[in-house]
């Protein structure tokens, strides 16, 4: 029997989500083990009088690749690749994976030397020429990963999909409005003191449209502002491989300094990657309360109420951001212990509860 879960997910991501319309063409990217929603979003697309177009992978052949790629074949973005998401209004990436170690493995640099090769892809979707959202498929491995049982993690994900959008979006614009009247941002707590500004920059309510599940508000740093230290409590997590208790040092905006317990070659790997990934793209608040727990899937943590997140490289033009990286690193702050955000001065959210 079909899980009505996923029926009213795929309804959330076609018509809150992506708002899809009739006659355009929906790019629906995942693997074949997330066949059950493809299927459900494939069949809701041509009810809606629109056009799905299937980008299906296997889930194992990711390693293949990198490990028997050339060189050429690793800086080559296709142009047929290119058109395909040139030529579609909508995409919703269903992510599906089936090993979640699967490229630890691999040599970091190939993997940031694909990252650069299919860039202009990454700034196409994300530069508003196509309407997108992504979203988790419980798999086993998201499931194991997540340190849940398979039935656990659906009913996480369900959770905090499955909710009233309309609600969560009105408690995300009162924390814009007020970050919105700010500069300076000062970030409080353990082995933590990390001052920037926002200064001309807006911020981005993130309410269903793009992430699924959502429930964020983000900014861009200005470029050279972030002075100070952090350290985060849940690992970082690239490419599928761990970095522990990162710590990050700041001068004039630039990470003078990083540590690492493990993985710190890692680290290191990408802040060298381009100039932009030693330097802030995004200052990211959590407020969704109905995400409790650290799951290792940045889709979840990074919306997890009462924390913050800070990502490494590239910036969304939409709010102002103006650094260019072939990155984005996010790296999540826990702050309901201890930790405190002042704005201006002004202590607006202590242990993870706001006061605004």
């Amino acid at each position: 029997m079909r899980d009505p879960r996923i029926e009213e997910l795929a309804d959330i991501i076609l018509d809150h989500s992506a708002r899809v319309e009739p006659g355009e063409t929906v790019l629906i990217a995942s693997t074949e083990l997330g066949r059950p929603l493809v299927e459900s979003l494939f069949r809701k697309v041509l009810e809606r009088d629109a056009f799905p177009l299937l980008k299906i992978t296997f889930s194992d052949l990711q390693p293949l690749y990198y490990k028997t790629a050339s060189e050429k074949q690793l800086d080559t973005l296709l142009e047929i690749e290119e058109l395909t998401y040139k030529k579609a209004q909508v995409l919703v990436n269903v992510r599906a994976p089936g090993n979640m170690k699967e490229l630890s493995g691999i040599e970091p640099s190939r993997m940031t030397r694909r990252m650069k090769a299919i860039q202009p892809i990454q700034e196409w979707v994300i530069s508003g020429n196509m309407r997108w959202v992504l979203c988790n498929y419980p798999t086993p491995a998201l499931a194991q990963e997540a340190e849940m049982s398979l039935d656990e993690y659906e009913d996480f994900v369900f959770g905090a999909t499955n909710i009233d959008w309309s609600e969560q979006s009105r408690f995300l614009q009162k924390i814009k409005d007020a970050f919105d009247q700010g500069e300076e941002v000062r970030l409080l707590g353990e082995n933590t003191d990390l001052k920037f500004n926002l200064s001309g920059r807006s911020g981005t309510k993130c309410d269903g449209e793009h992430n699924m599940p959502d429930g964020e508000v983000f900014y861009a740093p200005v470029d050279d502002s972030a002075q100070g230290f952090i350290t985060y409590d849940f690992p970082a997590i690239y490419q599928g491989r761990e970095v522990n208790n990162v710590f990050l040092e700041f001068e004039k905006g630039e990470v003078v300094r990083a540590k690492a317990d493990k993985n710190a070659d890692l680290l290191e790997s990408v802040l060298e990657t381009d100039a932009g990934a030693r330097r802030l793209g995004e200052f990211g608040i959590g407020a969704n309360y109905g995400i409790t727990r650290f799951s290792k899937d940045i889709l979840f943590d990074e919306k997890i109420g009462g924390t913050i997140h800070l990502a490494l490289g590239r910036a969304y033009p939409a709010g102002g951001g103006k650094n260019e990286s072939a990155i984005h690193w996010d790296m999540v702050k826990d702050l309901r212990r201890g930790g405190k955000i002042y704005l201006d001065g002004k202590l607006v959210q202590e242990n993870g509860e706001f006061r605004l």
